[in-house]
């Protein structure tokens, strides 16, 4: 499948601020699911960095401008060919070892009802394989969190997900990594673009997911919020601990002033 990628992020400020620096997790991984075709990121009046491959096999940029900014505007365009892996994250070289990604964060940290979740989901499992063992995680935090746009905010971390009863793409990839450390299973947090229109027309859509690290198998991607792994509808941007951790754009900004932000992707599809 061809996925064709349009994502617009413009920040504007209310008063001009000194400067902004970006790091951008913008440019789609290697592997073998993904090939790109064409791809490009352009930010208007910025010096941009070389862009580079990190520990964890994702490419990163860094951005900046210096001067007085009243806007900045970020622009991705591109082309990636995708296949169906069934999930598993197949030719991705990275250095950082598995285990590395046991340790949790503020917004990954397992309460009690997440606890009690995981053991609930794999209560008589002891015999299961690890991949079954994750289905049924998936499966268990796709039922206990329906899928609520605006129940969450960027900043909701998996225990306050938990509590609300509901969330969105990002609510259930942080709490399904929690599940997966009480199941004694490295999981990380991975951001990336989903086409979930059958057939093909346009579709609005950034989005998140879960991969858990299974002997044998390596990273597979788990989806809770449509309850499948990751196939060829879906483009892989990068990784990290939690959805700070991972996200596309992260940045800082050189004197304070209240901004706003205005997010637009669009993702067509076109079978080969």
């Amino acid at each position: 499948m061809i996925l064709t990628v349009s994502h617009k992020t413009r920040y504007d400020f209310a008063t001009p601020v000194r400067g902004i620096i970006q790091s951008h997790r913008l440019t789609p991984a290697k592997c073998e699911g993904q090939k790109i075709i064409e791809w490009s990121v352009d930010v208007p009046g910025a010096t941009m960095g070389e862009l580079f491959r990190d520990g964890a096999g994702d490419y990163i940029q860094t951005v900046s401008l210096r001067m007085p900014v009243t806007h900045i505007e970020v622009t991705v365009s591109g082309k990636v060919e995708t296949t169906d892996t069934s999930g598993v994250l197949r030719g991705h070289r990275e250095r950082v070892p598995p285990r590395a990604y046991m340790r949790h964060t503020l917004r990954t940290e397992a309460n009690r009802a997440i606890r009690d979740l995981a053991e609930a989901a794999l209560e008589g499992q002891q015999n299961a394989s690890d991949l079954e063992r994750a289905h049924r995680l998936a499966a268990a935090v796709a039922d206990a969190l329906p899928y609520r746009p605006g129940a969450t905010h960027a900043h909701t971390t998996a225990a306050e997900a938990m509590t609300e009863g509901a969330g969105v793409c990002q609510d259930h990839a942080q709490v399904l990594i929690a599940c997966a450390h009480v199941a004694n299973l490295p999981a990380r947090y991975v951001s990336g673009y989903l086409n979930a229109t059958e057939d093909g027309a346009p579709h609005e859509a950034s989005h998140a997911w879960a991969e858990i690290f299974l002997d044998g198998l390596g990273w597979v991607g788990f989806d809770a919020s449509n309850k499948c792994c990751p196939n060829e509808h879906y483009i892989r941007l990068g990784s990290g601990l939690d959805a700070e951790d991972a996200a596309p754009i992260r940045g800082l900004v050189l004197g304070g002033s209240e901004e706003s932000l205005d997010v637009t992707v669009v993702i067509e599809a076109q079978q080969q």
